[in-house]
C-alpha cells in the first residue's frame, strides 16, 4: 500500500513543481504549456477583436471571466491534483503484469518523427471524436457535457469551460492511444499538443474560418459553431462533433453547416437550470436534472 501513496505523492509534487517552474520561465520553452497556452490565447483574442465576426459581441462578452479561470483550472490545476491518482493506477496496472507497452499495435520507435506525429495526433483525436459522442449521446454523460454546452456567447476561452469529470474520461482515452502506439509519446509530441490547443481555441473564437478546401480536414469555428447551436436537427443528439480534426464528421457523416451568418443562439433546451457560478457548475452533474440535448 505504501508504493501506491508513494506514487501519488510523487506525481503530485512533481507536477505540481513542474507547473511552477513553467510559470517561472525555468523548463525548456517548448515544453512550457503555461505560457504556450497565455501565449495562443492572446493572439486568438486580438483576432477576436481585430477581425470579429459577430460584430455586436463584446471583446469581454458574457462569462469571459469565467472561462478565462476555466483554462486555468482544467489545463492546470485539475491535471495537478488528478496526476497522482493516475500514477496509483498505472502502479496498480503493474502489479496485474499490464504496461503501456502491452498492447503495442504499431512499432513507433521505428518510424520517422513526422510520422510519429501525425499517428499520435490522428488516433487520440478520434479516440476524442468518438468520447465526445458519447458524452452527447448518454444522459449520464451529458449532464456533465452541459457545462461546455451553457455557453451563450462563443470566445476563445470557451475551449476550456467544461465539467472535471470530462477530463476524467478524457485521460484513460489518451492513454489508451499511447498504449496502442507503441507505450510513449514522440519525442517532439509538444507540437501536436500546441496544435490542439490552437485549433481548439480558434474553434471557440468569434472569428470567421472555414480554411476551403481544409475545411473537410480541419475543424473550424464556422463548422464548430453548429455544434453549440440551440437548435439541431431533430432526431440527433448533436452534430460536428470534430475535436480538432472534421474528418471524422464528414466520413461518418455527422455534420451540418446550415449556413454561415455566425448568429445562431447557442445553448440547449434547459440550460437554464445550469448554475452561473464555477462553484456551482463544479457539482453540477451529480444531481438529477431533466433530460435533454441527447
Amino acid at each position: 500500500m505504501l508504493e501506491y501513496f508513494q506514487a501519488f505523492y510523487d506525481a503530485f509534487l512533481g507536477n505540481l513543481n513542474w507547473t511552477w517552474k513553467s510559470v517561472l520561465f525555468r523548463v525548456p520553452w517548448y515544453t512550457n504549456y503555461f505560457w504556450g497556452l497565455i501565449l495562443i490565447s492572446l493572439l486568438v483574442w486580438a483576432g477576436e477583436i481585430f477581425f470579429p465576426w459577430r460584430k455586436n459581441q463584446s471583446i469581454f462578452r458574457k462569462d469571459f471571466w469565467l472561462d478565462a479561470f476555466y483554462m486555468f483550472f482544467n489545463f492546470f490545476v485539475f491535471a495537478i491534483a488528478i496526476g497522482g491518482i493516475y500514477s496509483m493506477i498505472e502502479v496498480a496496472a503493474g502489479d496485474l503484469g499490464i504496461s503501456l507497452q502491452s498492447i503495442a499495435l504499431i512499432p513507433m520507435n521505428e518510424l520517422p518523427v513526422w510520422a510519429q506525429l501525425l499517428l499520435f495526433f490522428i488516433i487520440l483525436d478520434f479516440l476524442q471524436w468518438v468520447t465526445h459522442i458519447m458524452l452527447h449521446h448518454y444522459s449520464f454523460l451529458w449532464k456533465f457535457h452541459q457545462i461546455h454546452h451553457s455557453v451563450k456567447e462563443m470566445g476563445f476561452a470557451a475551449h476550456f469551460r467544461f465539467h472535471w469529470m470530462e477530463n476524467v474520461l478524457y485521460k484513460p482515452l489518451k492513454t489508451l492511444g499511447i498504449m496502442l502506439l507503441g507505450g510513449f509519446e514522440p519525442e517532439q509530441a509538444y507540437i501536436v499538443h500546441f496544435a490542439a490547443i490552437a485549433i481548439g481555441h480558434l474553434n471557440h473564437s468569434n472569428i470567421k474560418l472555414s480554411y476551403g478546401p481544409l475545411k473537410y480536414l480541419i475543424n473550424n469555428p464556422v463548422m464548430h459553431l453548429y455544434h453549440h447551436a440551440y437548435e439541431i436537427p431533430e432526431g440527433r443528439s448533436g452534430v460536428n462533433y470534430g475535436i480538432s480534426l472534421s474528418l471524422w464528421d464528414y466520413l461518418f457523416g455527422t455534420t451540418y453547416i446550415p449556413e454561415n451568418s455566425g448568429n445562431i443562439p447557442l445553448g440547449f433546451q434547459g440550460d437554464d437550470e445550469v448554475p452561473k457560478s464555477f462553484l456551482g457548475q463544479f457539482f453540477y452533474g451529480f444531481r438529477k436534472t431533466r433530460k435533454s440535448g441527447d
